[in-house]
């Protein structure tokens, strides 16, 4: 059964719990900045169908790493919302250097 969290704060140590292999992290960010890169495009050159690849790309990367890496379940399943935030989040924190840190304060 899948964990409940009350708060997006309570279920961010579990997502990083959820992404403990380095490689899937590298693969989940590359998926999540090619993903946002292609709605940017179609939000600004165009075509509109490039809106439509980026989840796929995105959520592809990330599954395939759950997959073939981490070997485990994709939170984006049971936690929706929370996922994709935590994989915005997390991006984020690898491109401005301090996901290590991050992971360093939740004791991963």
């Amino acid at each position: 059964m899948a964990e409940r969290f009350g708060s997006f704060a309570a279920f961010w140590p579990y997502y990083l719990r959820e992404h403990a292999a380095p490689a899937t992290r590298a693969v989940h960010v590359a998926g999540t900045w090619a993903g946002v890169l292609l709605l940017l495009a179609a939000i600004l050159v165009g075509p509109w169908w490039l809106a439509l690849l980026a989840p796929v790309v995105g959520y592809g990367c990330a599954w395939l790493s759950h997959l073939l890496i981490e070997r485990n379940r994709p939170a984006t399943f049971t936690h929706p919302a929370w996922s994709l935030l935590g994989d915005l989040r997390m991006a984020w924190l690898a491109a401005t250097g301090r996901l290590g840190a991050e992971l360093r304060r939740q004791g991963l």
